[in-house]
């Protein structure tokens, strides 16, 4: 200890504070964080063919499109089924999605329905998110011409087995103001599906998939649907594919 020796900094060659030995901030090329992109996403949820236990068989398809920032987005939504060789139900929405809290979004726009009978359009109003325990929920009021009201509720959740193997229950139940003869819809709860898919991740973005489906009507849906000479209840065996890009 007694032969170290220390050295004297020289007068002027002292350290800034900052330890930034004079040098001023500047841009990295390269570098730079963008935490707010803009991305964009399609999702075919379920794209398959039904082997109905009382009805013919259909094709159905259940699929969303967004495209914008972290809180800002256009979200597109399409929900139908083809059978017979004609359009039977289609369900569209173009809405404006708002984040206002982790996992959930406010979202406004419109809906507009095809198929059977006259067209309906409808200004749309609802929420969408993850619950607690991970359920996918949708919960959207609808107003329509003539003093129309509608409300739609989905959930979804997924079960892994492994990576690849999951299991997706869903139910979906849907709600009316008033009678709506042309359109095959009664007042209050006018319809139920509920369904249990179970998919192979063959990758991420491509999975294919079997499952079953229970759908029952209620109410004057479930007379009209009588009438037109339908089930009020079936049950569906389904196969078919999810894929997203």
């Amino acid at each position: 200890m007694h032969d170290m020796h220390f050295a004297a900094v020289p007068e002027g060659d002292v350290r800034s504070d900052d330890y930034s030995g004079g040098y001023g901030h500047g841009s990295m090329p390269g570098m730079d964080m963008h935490d707010d992109p803009v991305l964009g996403k399609l999702l075919l949820d379920r794209f398959e063919y039904v082997h109905a236990r009382d009805g013919d068989p259909a094709i159905a398809i259940d699929g969303e499109a967004w495209y914008g920032r972290n809180f800002d987005k256009l979200w597109l939504k399409f929900e139908g089924e083809h059978t017979d060789g004609r359009l039977r139900d289609l369900r569209t929405e173009a809405l404006w999605a708002h984040a206002v809290a982790p996992f959930w979004n406010t979202q406004l726009g419109v809906r507009h329905d095809f198929g059977v009978g006259p067209g309906r359009t409808w200004a749309a109003f609802g929420i969408e998110g993850t619950a607690p325990y991970w359920f996918e929920t949708e919960a959207t009021l609808y107003v329509g011409q003539g003093g129309r009201t509608a409300a739609r509720v989905a959930l979804e959740y997924e079960a892994r087995f492994t990576q690849q193997l999951i299991l997706q229950p869903s139910l979906e139940a849907n709600f009316y103001g008033r009678d709506d003869s042309q359109r095959g819809v009664g007042t209050g709860l006018s319809d139920i599906e509920a369904g249990l898919r179970l998919r192979y991740e063959i990758r991420r973005e491509f999975a294919p998939y079997i499952g079953v489906v229970w759908q029952q009507r209620f109410g004057r849906s479930r007379d009209y649907a009588r009438a037109q000479g339908e089930p009020a209840d079936d049950l569906q065996f389904v196969a078919g594919f999810r894929i997203w890009f």
